[in-house]
């Protein structure tokens, strides 16, 4: 074995030693969850090929499937279309002892609906309208909400979205927008601060992770998970997360690239 086959070798051991205590943490959690029939509600955003499919299967991975949803909606049918945007995602939220993940949101109307002129300039600004207060009234309610923005840059976009097209086992992810995601990644950056711009507030903030690398994202994103939610027998020291790879969003860190242009 070659000295870097070697150190792949151990960092792929690392990988899921880690891997396996934070599910453990996540065990914990769900155990928590369920004891105190909280509501947990976990918002997953990010370009195409950012890593949401992959981090969620890490998270659910060990989780009860009766307490445990992946939401991922598709193209709104013509009567859903004729509804008030929200009331589709309504019926997919926590109820208690649940958590519920969803793989792109609302958010939705911020970004690839924006970009790819599915809505109108009007019914954009009604959501930004809306979506604050109705977020509001979600935590409100009790519902433990979180929402995360996977963030990577052009090149790994690139790579990732070839990627896919030669492995016969993705060939369910690749869509006709898979192919305008390079054309339009300034369209989709310019969206996306937008969003975080008019959608972060104390009440509801963004995390923002650096998902350039797969595996150091999962891991970061479950202890930042983790870190945010109340649980018995915590390991403290286990699910401290890294904040120059996973941190709350300040328009600063537009300037200085920690968020990518």
């Amino acid at each position: 074995m070659t000295k870097h086959k070697e150190q792949k070798g151990l960092e792929k051991q690392h990988y899921k030693a880690e891997l396996r205590q934070l599910q453990i943490e996540l065990v914990k959690l769900q155990r928590h969850i369920i004891r105190k029939n909280d509501k947990i509600l976990v918002l997953l955003e990010g370009r195409d090929a950012a890593g949401k499919d992959g981090s969620i299967k890490r998270i659910i991975q060990h989780l009860s499937p009766r307490e445990t949803r992946v939401v991922a909606l598709g193209k709104p049918s013509d009567r859903e279309e004729s509804q008030w945007y929200f009331q589709r995602y309504v019926h997919y939220l926590p109820a208690a002892a649940e958590i519920v993940f969803f793989n792109r949101s609302w958010y939705n109307r911020a970004g690839v609906e924006k970009v790819m002129g599915f809505c109108t300039d009007a019914q954009y600004e009604e959501f930004f309208t809306e979506v604050t207060d109705f977020e509001s009234m979600l935590v409100r309610s009790g519902i433990h909400f979180i929402k995360v923005y996977l963030d990577i840059s052009k090149s790994e976009q690139k790579n990732r979205l070839a990627a896919r097209k030669d492995d016969p086992l993705k060939q369910w992810k690749t869509s006709p927008i898979d192919e305008q995601a390079i054309t339009h990644w300034k369209d989709y950056s310019i969206a996306r601060n937008v969003m975080f711009a008019r959608t972060h507030t104390s009440f509801t903030p963004w995390t923002i992770v650096d998902a350039n690398d797969k595996k150091v994202a999962r891991l970061q994103l479950i202890k930042g998970l983790l870190s945010r939610l109340d649980y018995a027998n915590k390991d403290t020291n286990l699910i401290l997360p890294d904040q120059t790879i996973i941190f709350d969003y300040d328009p600063l860190y537009l300037e200085n690239n920690m968020i990518k242009a």
